[in-house]
């Protein structure tokens, strides 16, 4: 996780504009950074100046085009803060009293068998967050977040398999969609997930009930926006 560029350079501003126009988005993919230290955050970045949610901060980078950082205490949702390696995971989720209480799961034991299967970093691996509209990055991003309608994920997921083609293997469970399903996940796996969104995210960040949530590894934004403009134009493409 270190602050270094990539060995093969990657031209963000190009990649978010080819995304943004095929896939005709609603704001900016969003880089994202897991800083180790304070020293991985670039020279004149601002922290952010309230305390919200993960998704909330993917949501105002998206929409709002502001740059920032995170550290701990910026983070309100302590199931987000856990799964970006923050926080530890509390009792109340470590059991599953804290979802059972919201009514998502007919036992406290279904909900702690989902929970154990929450991907996330270690506690202690995460100094800050970073955010930045993907085409205005200060940062090398580790992963870029695409809120897109059903058709545009449709086009990231052939994309996605132009190359070597196969199966998309999605892993979700209908919670901590952009916190885990889409950050942690894809970068800990270095495979791109897709996501349902989950009723924290919906609710609170602005994800429209007509969008879904994505995670790419950044190593892979040249290859998925060459592929993404052959597949969007090819003859049998709607």
């Amino acid at each position: 996780m270190s602050n270094e560029p990539m060995k093969i350079p990657i031209n963000y501003a190009e990649a978010s504009e080819t995304l943004k126009k095929v896939l005709g988005l609603n704001g900016s993919p969003v880089a994202i950074k897991f800083a180790t230290s304070n020293e991985e955050i670039p020279s004149g970045m601002e922290e952010l100046d309230k305390t919200i949610r993960h998704c909330m901060m993917v949501s105002i980078a998206r929409t709002e085009g502001k740059t920032f950082y995170a550290t701990v205490g910026k983070h309100e949702c302590n199931g987000g803060a856990w799964a970006l390696g923050l926080k530890e995971l509390t009792p109340t989720l470590k059991t599953g009293e804290f979802y059972f209480k919201l009514g998502k799961f007919a036992s406290s034991a279904a909900c702690k068998r989902t929970i154990d299967k929450v991907s996330h970093l270690n506690f202690g691996d995460t100094y800050a967050t970073l955010y930045a509209p993907l085409e205005k990055t200060p940062f090398t991003p580790q992963i870029i977040i695409i809120i897109a309608n059903p058709r545009g994920m449709l086009k990231l997921a052939q994309s996605s398999l132009f190359r070597l083609g196969g199966r998309i293997y999605a892993e979700f469970s209908g919670i901590q969609s952009v916190c885990s399903d889409a950050t942690a996940q894809t970068y800990l796996t270095g495979r791109p997930n897709f996501s349902l969104g989950c009723d924290g995210s919906r609710k609170f960040s602005g994800i429209g009930d007509d969008e879904m949530v994505m995670g790419l590894p950044a190593e892979m934004l040249p290859e998925i926006t060459a592929a993404l403009t052959l597949v969007a134009g090819a003859p049998g493409s709607k």
